[in-house]
């Protein structure tokens, strides 16, 4: 009895023993899945992007489940700003090379993973209805052009490229009392489609964008800097592998059909 009693007690506590390996075991999984479900991606990037990024989150997360992107989009100087404060960024996707050297100078991009992802026009934008006869620049120069929107010159790309057209071509001293200015591009081409402007300077994505507006000119060619898209990952950032596999597949064929169905030239 007393044996049958000592394989009955041991049995029991085998017993025990595989029922809370299995429960350990059960316990063990759902951190792991929670991990890969919590890699998240903090994207900074200039507000032309906008649409050609949503449609690229979606095909993204479509593949990768596991990683969350969230963007952070505006004028890529205010952008620059947000960094150099603190904000959360593990990419940036700059409008001009302007805001990303010198946030490279403070060493809060990586300088060996920058990249030009893509590249733009500048173009004048009147409202779909407008019977101003502008076909260049020059036009803007004329009585029936009351407003002109442009992007805030001191943090809007889109703003600094038009001044530098309007510099060039002796505009700028006869319409800058007429200029509205604009927190972003974006802002610009609202303005134009609502008539509170006669015409906008924004950027060639911005007016496919919208079937609201016509281009009327497109800025002469070497009457500005070229309009190129650095995009690089943050210093500090917590999740360099998921940075750089998210930037690896904005170079991918599939983005470069969705960058160019919105315009976008693919960098050099």
């Amino acid at each position: 009895m007393r044996k049958i009693s000592l394989l009955f007690v041991v049995a029991c506590l085998l017993t025990v023993v595989v029922a809370l390996s299995g429960c350990s075991g059960e316990k063990q999984a759902p951190p792991a899945a929670q991990q890969a479900q919590s890699v998240e991606l903090n994207i900074s990037a200039a507000v032309s992007l906008k649409d050609a990024l949503a449609e690229i989150q979606k095909n993204y997360q479509a593949k990768n489940p596991n990683v969350k992107l969230v963007y952070n989009l505006g004028a890529s100087g205010s952008l620059q700003k947000q960094i150099e404060q603190g904000a959360p960024a593990d990419i940036f996707i700059s409008a001009a090379p302007k805001q990303m050297n010198e946030l490279e100078a403070k060493n809060l991009m990586n300088k060996a993973t920058r990249k030009n992802l893509v590249e733009n026009k500048l173009v004048v934008v009147v409202s779909k209805d407008s019977k101003l006869n502008i076909t260049k620049y020059e036009d803007l120069n004329q009585d029936a052009v009351q407003k002109l929107a442009l992007g805030e010159t001191a943090v809007v790309p889109a703003g600094q490229y038009a001044q530098q057209v309007l510099q060039k071509l002796g505009l700028w001293d006869k319409v800058k009392d007429r200029v509205v200015f604009a927190k972003d591009v974006r802002t610009v081409l609202a303005y134009t489609e609502t008539g509170n402007v006669e015409a906008g300077i924004v950027y060639k994505t911005d007016a496919i964008s919208s079937d609201k507006v016509k281009v009327a000119a497109v800025a002469p060619e070497g009457s500005h800097e070229p309009i190129v898209y650095p995009v690089a990952i943050a210093t500090n950032s917590k999740q360099q592998k998921a940075a750089e596999a998210f930037v690896e597949y904005l170079f991918s064929a599939e983005s470069k059909a969705v960058f160019e169905k919105n315009g976008f030239v693919m960098g050099k």
